[in-house]
């Protein structure tokens, strides 16, 4: 992970959540079969406040209720500029690799579900982005939020340089 991640906490934020996958896992023993659910869940307040959470529970409702819990406890501040992002990032996580690119206005999101739901959240309105490798949901979030960890503004690129931020556009 990148050390310039922007943590925030869950105070008087008013987050959406989104379901992105539930899966039903079964477990065979001596005694016959034991059923679990997987859920990930994204939430954000569709304004720079993104997280994920993953909750594993014996009924569906629990799972999903865990993995808001998680996830309200791992939300970060993504930058976003007029509804897109700065920059082309690119990142991995296990055996996803995403790519999102900032798009014109009026250009949508272009993405697929479980991307969708993480840039939606952020509160990225137009931006193209796509998923290479794994296309397993919980590796594509994964790999989205780091991507968006990695996405850095005018502002912390001026810092890091020690110039103003003017320079940072004229080159």
């Amino acid at each position: 992970m990148a050390n310039n991640i922007r943590r925030v906490k869950v105070s008087d934020l008013d987050l959406q959540e989104k379901v992105v996958d539930i899966r039903r896992v079964t477990k065979v023993t001596k005694g016959g079969r034991t059923f679990t659910f997987s859920a990930i869940v994204v939430v954000g307040n569709g304004d720079m406040i993104v997280g994920y959470g993953q909750g594993k529970a014996g009924e569906v409702n629990s799972a999903i209720s865990k993995a808001v819990d998680q996830a309200k406890k791992n939300l970060i501040k993504v930058p976003v500029y007029k509804g897109t992002i700065p920059h082309e990032q690119e990142a991995r996580y296990r055996g996803a690799h995403v790519f999102v690119r900032p798009a014109t206005s009026g250009t949508g999101i272009k993405a697929g579900n479980a991307m969708r739901a993480v840039l939606e959240s952020a509160g990225i309105t137009d931006v193209l982005a796509g998923s290479k490798g794994s296309s397993n949901p919980h590796n594509v979030v994964k790999a989205t939020i780091k991507a968006l960890t990695e996405i850095r503004d005018a502002k912390t690129v001026a810092e890091q340089r020690g110039i103003s931020i003017q320079k940072v556009f004229n080159g």
